[in-house]
This record gives structure tokens, C-alpha cells and sequence, in this order.
């Protein structure tokens, strides 16, 4: 096994086109670290370049110690697993998750026990003799990974690999692929448009976005945890979690410890530990700013069993979606929706056209199935002010 380090990693196509800046990233020996962000952010190209389909144009790609940039596809040790399977289909399962190591002129014995073994791992033994078209698209997932698992490399590369199933099979198989990287400890560096399967299956996540000029691609990268509750910026906070957190323009007033966030003609009292957490709020008193709740930051009132002085806000539900386990409140407050450049990336990647938005900003609260309003009715909701987050609205940084 081996560390994989992109050092200052650029990417600049023939004619100038570039495609990657100033990415740094580390991902320790035996570690699972998922690339994700929308259509074009250049995840797929980071991945490509640690394979050596890709030419590294500027900075240091190195797998281990040893630098790679100029070494090629098959002396770098590692396996790829692609999005189509890539499986010859006039082969059987056990010729395919061979083909590598006959290519090597391994011995037939050892040949034969590193694809058995794959393949109880992978509970695809009575599969051996079939071809790949009697197989559903989960076994012939399994096969692809058990070809790569067979090479027994440093680290493996998962390009999209579940975005081919269903959502109930990839659910199946997230947890597989959990439960396999946690037996085999191989490297692993894992791509994927699907925050969800990023959040789910990364030790640490990668979150990458579409770059105008020299900056870098990568926003922020941490624990699924640490993205999740200290957002570097508006698009991380805008692109990890689901449903999405909530954005509306606001102002920061008072003094001591009643300070408020005042948004959408609302008055919420900010928890005194939330203003010991956000120092920087200081600099931001009667300044506008965006300001940001995750769904799960509001309650019912009469499901609240706390303290709801002046943390409450007057609404009139609009769409409610009972889940079972939990409901989810839709509703609209009168303030401009906030549409910054990094928030109009992600709508524009998810098809949402920002002309069509209206000066309403919609809001999504999830909420205790048993104390759901219902559409058209008027509610009170108590807004948890120790999760709120801030956001300088010009350069989309969260104010800390």
C-alpha cells in the first residue's frame, strides 16, 4: 500500500483551456478519500491523472515517495474501477478478474487462488463460469472490483463506480464498499457526484468546484463531520447536506450577549455560545450578511421542549413531506433569494434557473413527523440559534 499526494497539481489543456490549480491533497496509506462536487469541477481529471491517463501539466503527483508524473499507467501500481464496469464480454467472470495477472504471466495455481479468494470476499463464487450478461448490474459491479482486487496494488482508484445502479442496490453497495476498504485497508481515492455517497463512505472528503481563473479546485477538505458543521465558504455549505441548507440575507444586531440575527422581517436571539464560537460576528454588527440554517435547525413550537424566548418565527407552510421517520416543512419568507456566484453554480448544476426565483427565498425544515402542520396553515417554529451559520456576502467566506 501507498499514500497518494497531489502537490500543486495543475491541469492545462492544448489552446489554454485549464481544468485544475493548485490542488494540494494528501490521502494517508490505507486511507478512503472521496473527490466530489458538481459536473466539471474536475474530480474525474484528479483521478485520471493519478491513473496516467492524464498528463500532469504543473506541480508534483507522487504514490509514495516516488514521483509519477512521467511514469506510466502500468508501472505505477494501482487498479482502476470505472463507472461502465469496462468487462469483455466474451469472457467469464473468472477470466476477466484474471485477465490483469495473465497479462503479468503470474502462475496458474496463484492465479487461481487470488480470484477464489476474491471472490468469497466478494460473494460472487458461484458466478465463476457465467459471462458478464447473466449478471445483474450489482454482481457485475462485484466483478469489476474483484479484477481489481486480485492485482492486490498500492491503492485503488473508483471512478463513479455505483452511479450505474439503482438507489436501493447502491445503498447495498456503499456499504460493501465500506465494509471491504475496512478488511483490505488498500488506499483508496473514490469519485462521485453524490454528496450523500461521499458523506457516507469517506473517512475524509474532498469537495471540489468549477474554477474562473488561477484559484483552486479544492474548497475544503475534512471529516464528513467537519464539512458538514464547519463550512469554509457558501459553496461547501450550499453543496454538503441533504436537503441543502438554508440561505436568506440577514443583519447582525445588539450588543453583549443579545446579539440577533435579523432576516426576512424575523428577530432570533443568536445562543451566547454560538457568538463565543463566531468571534468575527463582531466586525459584521448592522453589516448585511447571508445567513444559513440547516433543515434540521428548526422545531415546531409545540414540539419544543427548551428555552423559545425570541427564537421563534411565524410561517405559513406550503408543501409538507411526511417521511415516516421525519417530515419535511417547506416555506417561503419575503427576502431576495440569495443567489451568489457560488450558490448560482450548484442551482445551475442541479437545473434550477436563478431568472425563475422571484424575490422569495424558499426554506426547507425538518421536523418531528408527529407535530407536522399541514399545507396551507400557519405555524411557529423555533429556530436552534446555536446552529447558524454566517457568511460574508460578498466573498461567500463563513464568518468565524
Amino acid at each position: 500500500m501507498a499514500s497518494i499526494t497531489f502537490d500543486g497539481i495543475g491541469k492545462v489543456y492544448p489552446g489554454g483551456t485549464r481544468a485544475i490549480s493548485d490542488v494540494d491533497i494528501h490521502v494517508e496509506d490505507g486511507e478512503f478519500v472521496v473527490l466530489v462536487g458538481p459536473s466539471g469541477c474536475g474530480k474525474s481529471t484528479l483521478l485520471r491523472m493519478v491513473a496516467g491517463l492524464e498528463e500532469v501539466t504543473e506541480g508534483e503527483l507522487r504514490i509514495g515517495d516516488r514521483v509519477v508524473n512521467d511514469v506510466s499507467p502500468k508501472d505505477r501500481d494501482i487498479a482502476m474501477v470505472f463507472q461502465n464496469y469496462a468487462l469483455y464480454p466474451h469472457m467469464s467472470v473468472f477470466d476477466n478478474m484474471a485477465f490483469g495477472l495473465k497479462l503479468r504471466k503470474m502462475p496458474k495455481d496463484d492465479i487461481r487462488r487470488r480470484v477464489e479468494e476474491a471472490a468469497k470476499v466478494l460473494e460472487i463464487t458461484e458466478y465463476l463460469d457465467r459471462k458478464p450478461k447473466a449478471l445483474s448490474g450489482g454482481q457485475r459491479q462485484r466483478v469489476a472490483m474483484g479484477r481489481a482486487i486480485v492485482r492486490e496494488p498500492s491503492a485503488f482508484l473508483m471512478d463513479e463506480p455505483l452511479s450505474n445502479l439503482d438507489a436501493k442496490l447502491r445503498v447495498q453497495m456503499r456499504s460493501e464498499l465500506g465494509l471491504l476498504h475496512a478488511r483490505l485497508k488498500t488506499t483508496t481515492l473514490y469519485v462521485t457526484h453524490d454528496q450523500v455517497e461521499a458523506m457516507t463512505m469517506g473517512d475524509r472528503v474532498a469537495v471540489l468546484r468549477k474554477i474562473s481563473g488561477t484559484e483552486s479546485n479544492l474548497q475544503q477538505m475534512g471529516s464528513p463531520r467537519n464539512l458538514y458543521d464547519e463550512p469554509l465558504n457558501l459553496f461547501v455549505a450550499g453543496f454538503i447536506g441533504s436537503p441543502a441548507m438554508n440561505f436568506v440575507y440577514g443583519r447582525i444586531a445588539g450588543e453583549g450577549d443579545r446579539v440577533y440575527a435579523e432576516f426576512a422581517g424575523n428577530k432570533v436571539l443568536i445562543d451566547p455560545a454560538r457568538l463565543a464560537e463566531r468571534k468575527g460576528l463582531a466586525d459584521y454588527k448592522n453589516k448585511e450578511v447571508v445567513i444559513g440554517l440547516r433543515p434540521e435547525g428548526f422545531e415546531v413550537l409545540a414540539a419544543a421542549g427548551r428555552d423559545t424566548t425570541e427564537r421563534t418565527m411565524e410561517i405559513e407552510v406550503g408543501l409538507v413531506e411526511q417521511l415516516g421517520s421525519e417530515a419535511f416543512v417547506h416555506f417561503t419568507q419575503a427576502s431576495p433569494p440569495v443567489v451568489t456566484p457560488e450558490l448560482r453554480e450548484l442551482m445551475e448544476d442541479q437545473g434550477t434557473d436563478t431568472a425563475t426565483l422571484g424575490n422569495e427565498s424558499k426554506f426547507t425544515a425538518r421536523i418531528n413527523p408527529d407535530f407536522a402542520p399541514r399545507s396551507g396553515e400557519r405555524a411557529t417554529l423555533v429556530v436552534d440559534t446555536t446552529k447558524l451559520h454566517f457568511f460574508d456576502k460578498d466573498t461567500g467566506d463563513a464568518i468565524r
